[in-house]
């Protein structure tokens, strides 16, 4: 164990808020997953191209799959940001594993995530605010993929949230301030 390396009990907890926040992560995320699995699946979800349902080839469907998982997977990254293995690097990696994972660099890459998700998202939603439903979706199947990728607009805020919460359990303690006397 070299100097660098921390104990997993040593930083403050995370406050339950940040926690629910990190659980809230991948569940926002999860409805725009399970929305693209069904239209590779041909479920009839009212997704159409040209007067004809979406039907992905296989190199798109693979794509398609691999998208949801990707998405899903980095979503539950979050929890890195509340839980004690957040603080480690794991020890299967070369030259860090079992060093503390410097606070900066955390924050640096949760931020990095948060700010382009707010961006596409916050555009997307904007677009189908602005637009509506001009993919040549049914009405019920622009309502369905609505439903399913609007809650990503709330994926970088809550991100970028859990950043700055991370950032301000790991910096110093404030040095107290002298006491002032009280006039009466």
């Amino acid at each position: 164990m070299t100097t660098d390396t921390v104990h997993l009990g040593a930083a403050r907890p995370a406050p339950a808020w940040a926690v629910r926040v990190a659980h809230l992560i991948p569940l926002v995320v999860l409805p725009s997953g399970l929305w693209r699995i069904a239209l590779v699946a041909g479920l009839p979800i009212g997704a159409y191209a040209y007067g004809a349902p979406v039907d992905p080839g296989p190199g798109e469907s693979v794509y398609i799959v691999s998208l949801s998982l990707v998405s899903e997977g980095l979503a539950l990254l979050s929890f890195g940001l509340v839980r004690p293995w957040g603080e480690v690097f794991p020890r299967w990696l070369p030259l860090v594993g079992g060093h503390r994972v410097p606070p900066s660099f955390a924050v640096t890459l949760a931020t990095a995530g948060a700010v382009p998700l707010i961006l596409i998202w916050g555009n997307a939603a904007w677009g189908v605010a602005v637009n509506g439903n001009d993919l040549g979706f049914t009405p019920a199947g622009f309502a369905l993929a609505a439903a399913c990728y609007l809650p990503l607009a709330l994926w970088g805020p809550l991100l970028l949230t859990l950043a700055v919460a991370y950032h301000h359990r790991h910096r110093p303690p404030r040095p107290a301030r002298p006491s002032r006397p009280r006039h009466s």
